[in-house]
């Protein structure tokens, strides 16, 4: 785990670059009314297989994307999200998940319903490559992380695997939740890490470069609020779409998360809501 929280102050930093910006006579409710409908779609970005430090970014080839060491920006929003496939076929584009949720409570296809409660998402029912039981969940859980990046027109989505949200976790309590600022109001620079095993893998780490302060900071907060309404109304469209077309009961019920590596606990229940910029991060 990486992350850096100095202040750079007395440092001459280059502006960031944010999209043109509306002239500020519309509401988001308006945006929300035309966003009805409308699927938004975002350039993803995986954390490589294999123990890979490139990121690879998808471009107007997608058989050629372009790859970078580093991904420079502001995390507009985040949040969870949770899929369960056949056995093997997790990391295999071709196969659709048999359940997936677009906020780690509900569950959409097989089997569907509350999250929390769900044997899937029990640490000790995964299995390895060869079929045998492992210690993780059969549902991955991953985050999704909006990044625009300066001079550019959308965000890119970083969809984190299981092994980076605990460093996500840390990061942003630690230089973002506990100084009481959400995510948006810093500029972010993330890199990965080669973890080596039997099977190497990749974990993302993070670190703040600097803090948007005075009109910088009230210019891209004006852009993430924005955003975070269209995209906040987009995603419970898609959750409302997918439980009423596999039937699944909304009802989340009670339930706990626990973080493997440190024993600490998480608890939701159908009454309960997650903050993304000021709660702890369920793993």
């Amino acid at each position: 785990m990486t992350y850096n929280n100095n202040e750079t102050a007395m440092v001459e930093h280059k502006p960031f670059i944010l999209p043109e910006m509306a002239s500020g006579e519309f509401s988001d409710d308006d945006l929300q009314d035309d966003l009805d409908g409308v699927q938004l779609s975002f350039t993803r970005v995986k954390i490589p297989a294999g123990g890979a430090v490139f990121f690879e970014i998808p471009g107007d080839n997608p058989d050629d994307p372009e790859p970078t060491k580093e991904i420079e920006g502001v995390i507009l929003y985040s949040h969870l999200n949770y899929a369960y496939w056949p056995d093997g076929s997790e990391y295999d584009d071709n196969v659709p998940p048999l359940c997936t949720s677009f906020d780690g409570k509900v569950g959409c296809g097989e089997p569907g319903g509350a999250c929390d409660i769900c044997m899937y998402n029990k640490y000790g029912t995964a299995t390895d490559g060869k079929g045998n039981p492992a210690k993780g969940k059969a549902c991955k859980n991953m985050r999704n992380l909006y990044i625009l990046r300066s001079g550019e027109i959308m965000p890119i989505m970083l969809s984190l695997s299981p092994t980076s949200l605990k460093p996500y976790n840390d990061f942003a309590r630690a230089c973002f939740l506990s100084k009481n600022r959400p995510t948006y109001t810093g500029l972010v620079k993330i890199t990965l890490r080669k973890v080596e095993g039997a099977n190497a893998y990749s974990v993302a780490v993070f670190k703040k470069v600097r803090n948007f302060e005075g009109e910088e900071l009230a210019q891209v907060t004006a852009y993430a609020k924005t955003f975070r309404a269209q995209i906040k109304a987009f995603l419970q469209t898609r959750t409302t779409e997918a439980m009423n077309a596999n039937d699944v009961d909304p009802i989340v019920g009670d339930g706990s998360y626990s973080y493997s590596e440190d024993g600490g606990h998480f608890v939701i229940s159908s009454n309960d809501s997650i903050n993304g910029d000021t709660d702890d991060i369920p793993l």
